[in-house]
């Protein structure tokens, strides 16, 4: 069993967009994202060769354009990542191999809904209860598009869980007392 000093949490989700401005626009209006720092701003770039596609395990050619750090309000940070070059498919869904997609915790889903849909992304379904283990009188979730096509969960579990009875274990929740 891995030690406590090993890992304490994420400290930050990649996010490879089609373009860094609208991204972190979708992601402050959306999320009230704060930029951090640009790691590597546009005019500076691009920032490809030999090192980066072996450091990264991407193909000859690859680019990129710009990177910037992001800090949610409760939660990990966000670093975006704008690229060009050989190859750039479309954005993974549930299905596909890989991370497939991103949960934020949100205090209110029917809020968040609507600061995504007005940020430009939308809603696949209404707000559902979360089921089985995870289920409560007001724990809900909701998956969503961003504009370039990314899926991005809003999911909040104010009530106790029933897989709480079963172990002291919890999940993390972003505190929000800071």
């Amino acid at each position: 069993m891995a030690q406590d000093s090993v890992c304490r949490g994420i400290d930050h989700v990649g996010v490879t967009v089609p373009d860094l401005e609208a991204a972190t626009d979708f992601f402050v209006r959306a999320l009230g994202a704060e930029v951090l720092y640009d790691t590597l701003r546009r005019e500076d770039g691009p920032n490809g060769g030999a090192g980066l596609e072996q450091r990264l395990g991407v193909p000859p050619g690859s680019r990129q354009r710009a990177i910037r750090m992001l800090a949610l309000p409760h939660g990990p940070g966000m670093e975006l990542f704008e690229f060009d070059g050989p190859r750039q498919q479309d954005a993974a869904l549930p299905c596909d191999l890989g991370w497939q997609h991103l949960a934020v915790y949100v205090d209110d889903v029917d809020r968040a809904v609507a600061d995504v849909e007005q940020a430009g992304g939308r809603a696949l379904s209404g707000p559902q209860p979360l089921p089985g283990p995870e289920a409560g009188p007001h724990n809900r979730m909701v998956y969503t598009r961003t504009p370039w096509g990314s899926t991005l969960e809003l999911i909040t579990y104010p009530d106790p869980q029933p897989y709480e009875e079963h172990t002291s274990r919890r999940r993390y929740r972003p505190r929000t007392d800071r």
